[in-house]
């Protein structure tokens, strides 16, 4: 049996006929660039998330650095975040010029809020909570902290699309929030995409004018932009995989219920939702004892695992500059020797779940976890 972790060779050939339809219909138009099916994209996010405005663009790593420039992020200002989270949440940060201050995590792999505070200085200018692998940070908190000091918050809700914070809907809990429509997000394109959500309306049209160059018309340009546009036909696919999306989330929902009922080894830790929380379930973490090892017996066994990620933003080379080292964050670094995601994608089987785990039950049977 072979089992992969990424769904989106099933997934084309699940939707193959719908997205050819898709394209066809699109190219037959003629115009592939800031046309109707973008504006109706926009729409249906603000529809779904409940926020006013909504910004398309062609990344996510675009979606944060514009979220922060529009909020008056620059070069010396502090961003407070998480050292458990991809690369670009801090490199958005760096390409400002700004400098980022990082809190560690707690057991849920998100942000700690108690320990927010400590790092606030004078030139604090926003904090940025990342909803790692789409579970929600505890928004009440950070938003209360926020208020105490007079700051910005900005989510980094790049995995968050369909996630809730009791009842509220990712990024808006925040002055701008950024989502990533990457193809291994739930909402995935053909590509790189991405998007950002505000209620406040000159973020949106300070967004809006700086992704295409700063044009007002053909002819007239009120400032010096960049192009961060997303196309016609990732638009109109976004638009068709949207009304697939939580039924998408709730079947990887039923996944990770099922390995819950088959994995019987204490050595394995399953993060658990809070009753406040809906989790749009983009990776399936667990934490386990000698994941290293279990990874390759894994692997043995036609079972994909990956490791998002083993070595905290922190520790890498780029970060020396800001002073960083080993045991700076001792939460995030001790998860991220145990973390591994497993296949919980919304086409895998009851049948290869059981399978899965009933390798890693077997696993830690072994006594000295021998291959």
């Amino acid at each position: 049996m072979k089992i992969d972790i990424i769904d989106l060779k099933k997934r084309y050939k699940d939707e193959r006929e719908d997205l050819l339809k898709i394209i066809d219909k699109v190219l037959k138009k003629g115009n592939l660039v800031m046309t109707k099916e973008v504006q109706k994209f926009e729409k249906n996010i603000c529809k779904y998330t409940g926020a006013k405005y909504c910004v398309s663009l062609n990344s996510g790593t675009d979606a944060l650095m514009m979220a922060m420039w529009a909020c008056g992020v620059r070069k010396g200002d502090e961003v407070i975040t998480t050292p458990k989270t991809f690369i670009a949440t801090i490199g958005s940060i760096v390409h400002l010029g700004a400098v980022p201050v990082l809190v560690d995590v707690d057991e849920d792999l998100n942000i700690n809020p108690e320990l927010i505070k400590q790092k606030i200085t004078k030139k604090t200018k926003v904090i940025m909570p990342v909803h790692w692998t789409g579970r929600m940070c505890n928004m009440k908190e950070i938003n209360r902290i926020a208020n105490e000091e007079n700051l910005i918050v900005i989510e980094d809700a790049a995995q968050a699309m369909g996630s809730y914070f009791n009842k509220k809907h990712a990024g808006t809990f925040s002055k701008v929030a950024a989502f990533s429509c990457h193809p291994l997000k739930n909402l995935n394109a053909l590509g790189d995409s991405g998007f950002v959500i505000t209620n406040d309306k000159k973020i949106f049209k300070k967004i809006t004018l700086y992704k295409n160059h700063g044009l007002v018309g053909r002819d007239r340009i009120d400032t010096f932009g960049l192009n961060s546009r997303l196309d016609s036909i990732n638009a109109e696919v976004l638009n068709f995989r949207l009304k697939k999306l939580k039924k998408l989330i709730n079947l990887r929902k039923k996944n990770i219920f099922l390995y819950k009922k088959y994995i019987k080894t204490p050595k394995i830790k399953i993060i658990d939702e809070k009753k406040h929380n809906i989790s749009s379930h983009v990776i399936f973490n667990v934490l386990c004892e000698d994941r290293d090892l279990l990874k390759k017996y894994l692997e043995k066994n036609g079972i994909q695992s990956l490791i998002y990620y083993g070595t905290p933003v922190h520790l890498h080379k780029p970060m020396k500059k800001f002073g960083y080292k080993k045991g700076d964050f001792p939460v995030a670094e001790k998860l991220c020797k145990k973390i591994l995601a497993l296949p919980h994608n919304q086409y895998i089987t009851e049948k290869e779940i059981q399978y899965v785990s009933n390798k890693i039950n077997n696993f830690y049977k072994r006594k000295n976890y021998a291959s």
